[in-house]
This record gives C-alpha cells, sequence and structure tokens, in this order.
C-alpha cells in the first residue's frame, strides 16, 4: 500500500478527515472546560465577596447613626479603617472574624450617598473608580491594569435612612493566573496532541484501509488470473484456425482442427461455468427451507463408481469406506453436494502419482456427517494450506496446467460447503498427501422427518 499512490491519497484524505474531527471534538471540549472552570472559579469568588459584603453589612447598620458619617465604633469592626484616601497601616497583632479585609488583594470603601469617598480599609488600588452603581459581573481596572472584583450594598441607618455605599473587593490576580494557566495550556498542548492525533489517524487510517487494499489486490489478482486462463484457450482456437486456413483443405486434418477447438471451446464454457457458480453462491442468499434430503451414502458411491474410470486411467486405486451401515441424510442441494464432494475427489486423483490411493470415507460424530478424502499425493506444504480455498491458486509456484484444471474446484467447493452451513478443512504433509474433510448437520431419515433438521440449518 505504500507504494500505490492512489491508496496513499485516500488514506492522507481519511487521516485528515479523522484528525480534523478530532481536531474539533478536543478544541470545543477544551472550550467547554476553560467556559465552566472559569464560571465555576468566578462564582466561588462572587459568593466569597458576597458573603463577606453581607457579613459587613448586617454588622455595621446597627452602628450607623448619621447619614454619611462613621461612627467610632465601626472601627470595633474593621480595625485597620482610615478615614480619606490614604491607606493605613494594617494592625496584625489585631485579629477579627473579619480578617479576609486585612488579607492581600482585599479591600472595603465606604461613600456616601453622592459618591464621595469617606474611608477605606485593606489595599486601595490606584486609579479605581468610585462608581456609586457596580455591575457585579463586570470587573474593575486600575492605572496598572489589574482587575478586581467588587460587590456594592446600600446601607441605612438604624433609622432606616440611606447611609450611603459599601463596596467590598479583591484582586483578580489569582483567578486571571489561573485562566492564563488554562489558555497556555490550551495554546500550547491543542497543537502537541493534535500532533499525536495526527500520527495516531495515519495508523487508524492505515488499519481501516488495509481490508479494503487486500481485496483490490485481490481483484487485480483475479483479473490477471482468468486473463491468463482465457489467454490459453483463445491463443490455441487462433493459432488453429490460422493453420486450418493457411493449408489445402483436408477431411481428416479438418476432424482434427473441429476436435481441437470442441476441447477449447469446452474448457472455455467449464471456466465460464464455474465463474459463475461461484458469482451466484456469493448473492444468494441461503434458504435452507429449499434444501431437499440428500442420501450420502448414495452420493458417496455413486462417485466412486463415476470416477473408478478416471482413476484407472491415472493408475490410482480409488476405494470408499462407509462406516455406517443405516444411512445418513442431510438437507441441501444434491447437485450442488455432488459437485462439492467430486471436486475434491478430482483434485485428489490428479494430484496423486502413479501406484497411489484415493479413499472416500463416511462416517458420523454425534449430530454431524463427516465426508473425508484421502490421497496419498504429493501433500501440500504448511504455508500454502491456508490459501488452497482461494480462487486460482495453485500450490506449485510455477501455476502448471499439465494436470489440467483452473484452480477453482476447491474454492467451489468451500463456497459449497459454506452455504450449506458445514466446515471444509484440510490436514496435509508435504510428500505424504493430504486429507480434505466435510462436516454436515445431520438430519433423520423421511420417515422420521421433523422440524428440528430445518431449525439447525437457519
Amino acid at each position: 500500500m505504500q507504494n500505490n499512490r492512489l491508496f496513499n491519497l485516500s488514506r492522507w484524505r481519511l487521516a485528515s478527515y479523522y484528525a480534523g474531527v478530532m481536531g474539533l471534538i478536543l478544541g470545543l471540549c477544551g472550550l467547554a472546560v476553560y467556559e465552566m472552570t472559569s464560571q465555576d472559579h468566578w462564582r466561588s469568588l462572587d459568593q466569597e465577596l458576597t458573603s463577606l459584603a453581607g457579613t459587613l453589612h448586617d454588622g455595621l447598620e446597627p452602628l450607623l447613626q448619621q447619614p454619611g458619617q462613621l461612627e467610632p465604633s465601626v472601627k470595633q469592626i474593621l480595625p485597620n479603617l482610615c478615614l480619606g484616601t490614604v491607606a493605613c497601616p494594617r494592625s496584625p497583632q489585631r485579629r477579627h472574624i473579619l480578617n479576609a479585609t486585612q488579607q492581600p488583594g482585599y479591600y472595603v470603601r465606604f461613600l456616601d450617598l453622592n459618591g464621595q469617598l469617606l474611608a477605606t480599609a485593606g489595599e486601595n488600588p490606584p486609579g479605581l473608580a468610585f462608581e456609586r452603581e457596580t455591575t457585579r459581573q463586570k470587573p474593575l481596572t486600575d492605572q496598572k491594569g489589574n482587575r478586581y472584583h467588587q460587590v456594592s450594598l446600600l446601607l441605612k441607618t438604624t433609622t432606616g435612612e440611606p447611609w450611603g455605599y459599601l463596596k467590598v473587593g479583591r484582586s483578580l490576580v489569582e483567578y486571571d493566573h489561573h485562566l492564563h494557566t488554562i489558555q497556555g495550556f490550551l495554546v500550547w498542548g491543542l497543537p502537541i496532541v493534535m500532533i499525536v492525533v495526527g500520527g495516531a489517524s495515519w495508523w487508524l487510517a492505515g488499519l481501516a484501509m488495509e481490508p479494503v487494499y487486500r481485496s483490490y489486490q485481490q481483484i487485480q489478482q483475479f483479473t490477471a488470473d482468468i486473463a491468463h486462463e482465457l489467454r490459453t484457450p483463445i491463443t490455441a482456437i487462433q493459432a488453429t484456425l490460422e493453420t486450418t486456413l493457411n493449408a489445402e483443405p483436408n477431411a481428416e486434418e479438418t476432424h482434427s482442427t473441429l476436435q481441437t477447438l470442441k476441447r477449447q471451446n469446452y474448457r472455455l464454457s467449464h471456466l465460464i461455468h464455474d465463474l459463475l457458480l461461484l458469482s451466484r453462491m456469493d448473492l444468494t442468499t441461503v434458504n435452507p427451507t429449499q434444501f431437499t434430503l440428500c442420501c450420502l451414502n448414495d452420493l458417496v458411491e455413486d462417485l466412486t463408481e463415476e470416477f473408478a474410470s478416471l482413476a484407472i486411467a491415472a493408475g490410482v486405486l480409488l476405494s470408499a469406506k462407509l462406516d455406517n451401515q443405516a444411512n445418513i441424510w442431510v438437507r441441501g442441494e444434491e447437485e450442488q453436494l455432488y459437485r462439492l464432494v467430486g471436486n475434491l475427489i478430482s483434485n485428489a486423483i490428479h494430484y496423486t502419482p502413479t501406484g497411489g490411493e484415493v479413499t472416500v470415507m463416511l462416517e458420523t460424530d454425534k449430530q454431524q456427517a463427516i465426508i473425508k478424502v484421502q490421497d496419498t499425493g504429493i501433500g501440500i506444504a504448511s504455508e500454502n494450506q491456508s490459501r488452497v480455498f482461494d480462487r486460482f491458486y495453485r500450490v506449485d509456484t510455477a501455476r502448471s496446467r499439465q494436470r489440467g484444471g483452473a484452480g477453482l474446484g476447491l474454492a467451489i467447493a468451500q463456497a459449497i460447503a459454506v452455504k450449506h452451513q458445514g466446515v471444509l478443512t484440510v490436514e496435509s504433509e508435504l510428500g505424504q498427501g493430504s486429507l480434505f474433510t466435510i462436516r454436515l448437520s445431520i438430519c433423520p431419515p423421511p420417515y422420521q422427518q421433523s422440524r428440528e433438521c430445518t431449525k439447525n440449518l437457519t
């Protein structure tokens, strides 16, 4: 796949789609986490200030007598209170329940009803506005660019008259630093994560396209194989016709030519028939209700008799062993089952040298019928056994056609076995022969038929 430009381009596109989607998801998740963190931190900070301002408000109102005037008793609650805009030094010796106002970053301001500053406690940020009404969600900024969050409450005297405004605020330096840390992680971390995602996307795209590439290779191999199989008979036909046309008419030679054309035509027809059979089995959905009862005893005996002449011509001893005296029945298409076992017997005879043996065995194991075709032929190497059922595959690397066939027999046998929900396996040792085993579900004989047999096939 690495050297195929078409698949490399498709792989790049697929990896780009993966990385793009993952990048979008990670980016949205990062923004969501950032917003949730900032909002949660802001709510916590706002609740803290609101609680502090409310406590001060409830503690100060019983002490206020005249609007715009701070009573001396206020200093009992705010020891670091200073009149005017001049900051006073803190008194660390005196601790109070509201000592949060003495911590760095916090401040308390008192404004009269006209917005004039009366007193401060805690920090005194330079250039911070003295608005009487402050939007709680809008931070304030001092001359140095530091942001502050502020809560404003209206104070009343003991008689219920408006006294002025209490403003409690705190610095947002820690809050901004926390957000900048998250922003830095997103800005620098997201590209690094995207590089990792890109590599993973390339790898995943390769995994996803591997089956497609294998199918593409199989199609290419199939095209090459079918072209090679068709070229041989077509070339033979063309050569025969050219020879006949260039020679003087002769009845004997004409008859020989027609026989050659007939053999090549049969070879082409047989190849096309096999390909159509495989195609139909690939596309057709199995319907067990259309199967009929087939007697495997009769099938094995008929095939042994049919291939006896072929075995004799090849100098091979063909025999059948039926261990079970009672007939063994299965449900299926008799013609295809005939083709299945016949292909295995024909294949065994072709690859068994003169003087060898081919044995067809029929036996049962619990609810399964077992047909075995064993030969003493050339055998199959272990590295080739996994591919013997591939279409057009031949064990010999030279793809010799001296023994005939197009390499579709075992592929057809496997397809028929799968269609009947059976299993076809091979055991072989190079130079010792091969054993092909078919396993099919048994059905009761016709006079004991029930629905169980059909159910077992669905």
